[in-house]
């Protein structure tokens, strides 16, 4: 092990595999590894680079051998598939790893401290949570349209499926009833559980310099700022804004061959969380201006009046990632007054 280059570790729950790899790419060791014996492993190697999929727990591990004093990087898992040879396993993973690290051209994910993953867990729980707020509401509209009782979509009108429940509508059963209070307790317990977590999240925003120049941005709100602050890999890890773009995945795919550019339609790669929510803030934006009417000769006025509303937002979020990026890396602050987007 005393020439040992690269390691590629496979990461699982209990049993770990290993691949050491010299300079020259010779095989140096393959090794299977118990969870408690892992830190024990490494902290008996040379200091070498350690390469690991980017996946769950992967963050964790970073951290623990990047205290041991090695070089950690850490790779998109769809980068790692084509060096993987005929069928698969843990070992040929663990050998792919290896393989795709030692390529000069491969891109690696930033490691993550403590505090930004504890922000996006806070993100994504506040997310889950709306979800299956939704899932609830849905649930009992549907329930309660078996018996005549009709509410519009969205959470505004649950008040009117509440009324009908605890009033004197004679269509609904008595076990029906007991039942919708049930789900109607359950909707207005996920509702504070949300509120607390957005309130967090607001005092976060008040707090974070990052997140307040983000907001002065049309269509980046406080859970978008956050999202933002807290998803988003370092400014610096992009060479300029549309690297950040297309790892959100709001540039055109590309089918291009023989000298013929092609362009598609956009990628949808990268982190679907923050592309849908600079998606929502921008079709905000742009009914915005549908009803108000975007500033004259904007760019925002010449979309509206020639795309659909819906690929103006799209287009209107590629150009908001932008400049969220420019603001990430430059520290500077989005004050166009009497433009949107011009």
């Amino acid at each position: 092990m005393e020439n040992v280059s690269i390691v590629g570790l496979d990461l699982a729950k209990n049993v770990f595999q290993a691949h050491g790899a010299r300079s020259d790419g010779t095989v140096a060791f393959r090794e299977k590894i118990s969870r408690a014996k892992l830190i024990a492993f490494f902290s008996s190697i040379p200091k070498c680079m350690v390469a690991m999929e980017a996946c769950g727990a992967a963050h964790h591990w970073a951290r623990e051998i990047g205290a041991l004093g090695h070089e950690v990087r850490l790779i998109a898992p769809i980068y790692v598939k084509p060096f993987v040879k005929r069928n698969k396993n843990d070992a040929a993973d663990a050998e792919a790893i290896a393989e795709a690290a030692s390529r000069p051209t491969m891109r690696f994910v930033a490691v993550k401290n403590v505090e930004k993953q504890a922000s996006g867990m806070a993100f994504k729980t506040r997310d889950l949570l709306v979800r299956q707020r939704t899932q609830a509401i849905n649930a009992l509209r549907g329930h309660m349209s078996e018996y005549g009782v009709i509410a519009p979509n969205g959470p505004v009108h649950i008040a009117r499926l509440a009324d009908a429940v605890n009033g004197s509508d004679d269509r609904l059963p008595r076990a029906v009833i007991g039942l919708c209070r049930m789900l109607l307790t359950h909707i207005a317990s996920l509702g504070e559980q949300i509120g607390l977590l957005e309130s967090d999240l607001r005092a976060r925003a008040r707090q974070d310099e990052t997140a307040k120049r983000l907001m002065t941005i049309p269509g980046i709100g406080v859970i978008c700022a956050t999202a933002l602050e807290a998803l988003a890999p370092a400014a610096e890890s992009f060479g300029r804004s549309r690297d950040f773009a297309a790892w959100l995945g709001l540039t055109p795919r590309q089918k291009s061959s023989g000298g013929k550019t092609r362009l598609g339609a956009t990628s949808r790669m990268g982190q679907r969380d923050l592309r849908r929510l600079l998606i929502c803030g921008a079709v905000a934006v742009v009914r915005w201006a549908l009803r108000k009417g975007a500033p004259e000769g904007s760019w925002l006025a010449r979309m509206v009046s020639r795309k659909p509303p819906l690929l103006t937002a799209v287009a209107l979020a590629n150009r908001t990632a932008r400049i969220a990026w420019a603001l990430m890396a430059h520290g500077s602050v989005y004050n166009i007054p009497g433009a949107v987007g011009a």
